[in-house]
């Protein structure tokens, strides 16, 4: 006799990008959580780590810059488009490499100053 149950069913936490639409399963292929659309990198903004501090504003979360830590785990930089908090998730084996490194060649591509600057030193 079968003692199989219906209502015990594997859940699978999956998440709908803020920017794309994609759905997105909040587990990756070697068990870590994401918080982030590995096709556009975006995310939305749920978690206050500061005790006491404001909920959660759940804007859009921009990725805006690359971090490479001591380690050489690169983190993705968010910035909340409503309250400006910025925050550092790592990247995923799975994340678009494309736009990796398109946000880590940013400020190669577009610096924040004038090169010819450089000339007259």
């Amino acid at each position: 006799m079968s003692t199989h149950n219906p209502f015990h069913t594997l859940k699978i936490d999956t998440f709908a990008c803020v920017r794309c639409g994609l759905t997105v399963t909040a587990a990756t292929a070697d068990g870590t959580r994401r918080n982030h659309c590995p096709s556009c990198l975006h995310s939305r903004h749920v978690t206050d780590h500061v005790e006491g501090g404001p909920n959660d504003c759940h804007g859009q979360m921009s990725p805006i810059a690359i971090a490479v830590l001591r380690t050489g785990d690169w983190m993705l930089i968010h910035r909340c488009v409503r309250c400006d908090e910025l925050t550092s998730n790592p990247i995923c084996a799975d994340d678009n490499q494309l736009i990796l490194m398109r946000i880590a060649v940013r400020p190669l591509a577009q610096p924040p100053f004038p090169l010819e600057a450089f000339g007259a030193l």
